[in-house]
């Protein structure tokens, strides 16, 4: 291909679909190289999309975008081997507007979002693989692809292309990452009766619920499990630590079963047939892992850059924010006819300036601190769910010899020293910014 485009997005997720709409809509000749049949036949995320990042984007998209349920509950679950903690909130208020979430398919939502993006003036050209930078004196200036004859110019490239770009990687901008900066994620989608899901899950009609898991759910590995309400289906998955996998040598199939098979989950699940199964490597390192965003020609976004908030279970809005400012440094540059790293450095400004980076030097090092005292995965979830355990059962114990008990019980897991060290430790930690 001889063709020339103002910008090459390599990617056809949330950022660089945002990136090539932002671009387009100001009236620049964008192509994006998209390795599935079409944009979400290949993306993988949880399945929660947020209102207010997507509308600055997407005006009012949730009235012709095709979401699944709006969130109204909340909940995470401290899953022990017997029982479940659960903390939650119910808010009837967000089944209207203005909502503050949705569940999401991505095969269906990235395919009308693909839709925006060629209705804008972009080109997606599916079924095509980036495989490496075109350099012309220090530059890039386009990428090779897959295809034959499939070599693509333009004065700047968006790399998209996931956790393991291939274009950051051959641009010398990421290197490879380590087991404890990635994790594996097994997602299903199990199909359920729409009136069967709100009597479950105790929701009115046509609204929907997320439950976050730690603890037994990803068999006290360092992770979280979700369970996600659509309209007619329930997203269920696991994501647990690369290097835990490794280190207990884990299946993540066999942790997703296990959660499945968990007396407080099956009943949630039962009758539900399984109509697909994915798998997506997501990126944890966090703000210490986040890699030169830019180069002569290249800008990077996403989870290619290493932009996910997982204390919060952040990706796609952080995805579809570092895309719109991708793109936006790339219209200044264009203005400018400056393609060069100092002009395009721009961009990392931008992200320092946003949410984005703010919100990931807030937890920059709670990963590897939780990496290192497994107990908050392994032991806590067991503890909890027994000490409350005794706490609520009624019997004729009196119940000063009763706290003896649940105390007995919290110091056989942790002693007192260690509690009071891990709970100030991680206070610390969420409330102090690390860097």
């Amino acid at each position: 291909m001889s063709e020339r485009f103002d910008c090459i997005v390599a990617g056809g997720g949330l950022a660089g679909l945002t990136a090539a709409y932002t671009m387009a809509k100001a009236g620049l000749k964008v192509a994006v190289i998209e390795r599935g049949t079409s944009p979400g036949a290949k993306n993988v995320m949880g399945g929660v999309l947020y209102r207010q990042p997507t509308e600055l984007i997407f005006p009012e998209f949730w009235k012709s975008a095709p979401v699944e349920r709006p969130v109204a509950q909340q909940s995470l679950w401290v899953l022990g081997k017997k029982g479940a903690l659960e903390l939650g909130v119910k808010n009837p208020a967000r089944t209207a507007p203005p909502y503050n979430a949705f569940t999401v398919l991505r095969a269906k939502f990235d395919k009308w979002l693909g839709r925006q993006v060629v209705d804008a003036g972009a080109l997606i050209i599916p079924e095509t693989v980036a495989t490496d930078v075109i350099l012309e004196n220090g530059a890039i200036v386009g990428v090779r692809t897959d295809r034959e004859d499939g070599d693509l110019y333009a004065s700047a490239v968006i790399a998209a292309d996931g956790v393991y770009s291939q274009i950051a990687w051959k641009a010398g901008l990421r290197r490879e990452w380590r087991p404890d900066q990635v994790s594996l994620a097994v997602k299903e989608v199990i199909a359920l009766p729409a009136e069967r899901i709100e009597d479950r899950f105790h929701l009115s009609d046509g609204a929907g619920a997320t439950i976050e898991l730690v603890g037994d759910a990803t068999m006290g590995m360092m992770g979280i499990a979700f369970i996600y309400t659509n309209k007619d289906s329930l997203s269920v998955g696991v994501g647990v630590m690369l290097a835990d996998l490794v280190k207990h040598r884990r299946n993540p199939n066999d942790v997703l079963e296990n959660l499945k098979a968990h007396k407080v989950i099956q009943p949630l699940l039962a009758g539900g047939v399984v109509r697909e199964y994915v798998a997506h490597m997501i990126p944890e390192g966090g703000y210490e892992s986040i890699p030169k965003l830019f180069a002569n020609g290249l800008l990077v976004a996403g989870d290619a850059a290493q932009l996910v908030n997982s204390f919060h279970r952040e990706g796609s809005n952080l995805a579809m924010h570092s895309g719109r400012l991708a793109a936006e440094t790339i219209i200044e540059a264009a203005k400018r006819g400056d393609f060069s790293a100092t002009a395009l450095s721009r961009y990392r400004d931008r992200l320092d300036d946003s949410f984005v980076m703010k919100d990931m030097k807030q937890y920059a090092g709670i990963g590897s601190y939780l990496e290192h005292r497994p107990h908050y995965f392994g032991v806590y979830p067991d503890l909890v769910n027994d000490v409350l355990f005794e706490f609520f059962a009624i019997d004729s114990i009196p119940k000063r010899e009763k706290l003896r008990i649940m105390f007995r019980k919290a110091l056989e897991s942790r002693s007192l020293f260690g509690m009071l060290r891990d709970g100030v430790g991680l206070i610390m930690r969420l409330l102090l910014k690390s860097v």
